[in-house]
């Protein structure tokens, strides 16, 4: 099993120091290339602080020059919000800065609130239109010239400059749906899925739709398929109290955004009262220390050896979960030390 990292800039009040933020976040992309992670994942948002990425090859390039060996992804670039010929070619410059550890990462946009914002009436449900034509277009510039008469993009004859380094860039998509996943394999495509806070049968899902899109494709490709859950391993109760206390605050503020249903004041989404929502069982403090890569390490290698037996051959460990900076680091070292170890 591969180990890949996602980790944010965040900020779930004012409270923090940016300049603390911004140190914090590149100690973890630092550890986690020392303890052995394969790549590491920025994402794309806008006008969010619980998870501060305008632009995700910017902050690839600021991690490229911070790193030597650890593989740069995008976790993803939203298709929607970019030109073909732009996001070609910034992409393409992060490989060649970073020496070609480029992993393109390509999806279709999380929040109906952030699109109301970068792309006025699009629905979120209809965003994968704008990722199927794009990600063709970006593979075509990168091989040379080409024009496109598509139909959210049309432009003449160009190419993406400058062109990466690697021959062929690994992409990646973003997938919990069927018609998504058979997107990944027509065009040769990885694929990580986010379960968020569901039960393991979730992933079963995931699988099951992967086996059925590599079958309906058969066009012989067996792509890596990586699996993200928000991951925090201690190894006494306080730690395990502050751990579930941060993220049922942070999805007090996830579900306002998923829902857009409430307020955003100066970036910072209001908390909604888990005990309002329906479902709110998805948030009981025992179920997430069940399906959450949370736990002590034996308890944490025993769920990753669940997952490995399904069929997961990367996890990726999500460390952003409004947690003190202190308790994510220490959490991602012991995973580097006592849980990595017994998969190599």
């Amino acid at each position: 099993m591969k180990f890949q990292l996602a980790i944010n800039l965040e900020r779930i009040d004012d409270s923090l120091d940016m300049n603390d933020v911004a140190r914090h976040t590149l100690e973890m992309v630092q550890i986690a290339e020392e303890g052995g992670f394969d790549i590491v994942w920025s994402a794309e948002h806008h006008a969010l602080e619980m998870t501060i990425a305008p632009n995700p090859l910017q902050i690839l390039t600021w991690w490229a020059k911070e790193t030597s060996n650890i593989r740069l992804g995008t976790a993803v670039a939203t298709a929607a919000y970019w030109h073909p010929i732009n996001l070609a070619g910034e992409a393409a410059f992060v490989d060649l800065i970073s020496g070609g550890r480029l992993e393109f990462g390509i999806g279709s946009g999380a929040y109906q609130r952030e699109f109301d914002r970068m792309k006025p009436g699009l629905k979120q449900s209809d965003a994968w239109r704008y990722m199927q034509e794009m990600l063709p277009v970006i593979r075509a510039l990168w091989q040379g010239d080409v024009a496109h008469d598509g139909e959210f993009w049309q432009f003449p004859t160009a190419t993406s400059v400058p062109k990466p380094v690697q021959d062929n860039v690994p992409v990646w998509v973003s997938a919990r749906s069927p018609i998504t996943y058979d997107y990944a394999m027509r065009e040769r495509c990885h694929v990580n899925c986010w379960p968020l806070t569901r039960p393991f049968a979730e992933a079963e899902l995931y699988k099951q739709q992967l086996d059925e899109a590599i079958a309906k494709a058969d066009n012989g490709w067996i792509p890596r398929f990586a699996l993200m859950r928000h991951a925090c391993l201690y190894d006494n109760d306080a730690d395990r109290q502050e751990a579930l206390d941060a993220i049922r605050r942070l999805l007090s503020q996830f579900e306002n955004l998923f829902r857009n249903s409430g307020d955003v004041v100066n970036g910072f989404p209001a908390s909604i009262p888990l005990d309002e929502l329906a479902g709110r069982e998805q948030y009981d403090p025992e179920m997430l220390e069940e399906n959450l890569m949370f736990g002590s390490p034996d308890t944490v290698i025993q769920k990753l050896k669940r997952y490995q037996a399904l069929g997961v051959n990367e996890y990726i460990y999500y460390a952003s979960m409004g947690l003190n900076h202190k308790a994510q680091q220490r959490s991602l070292r012991m995973f580097c030390k006592e849980v990595m170890p017994e998969f190599r």
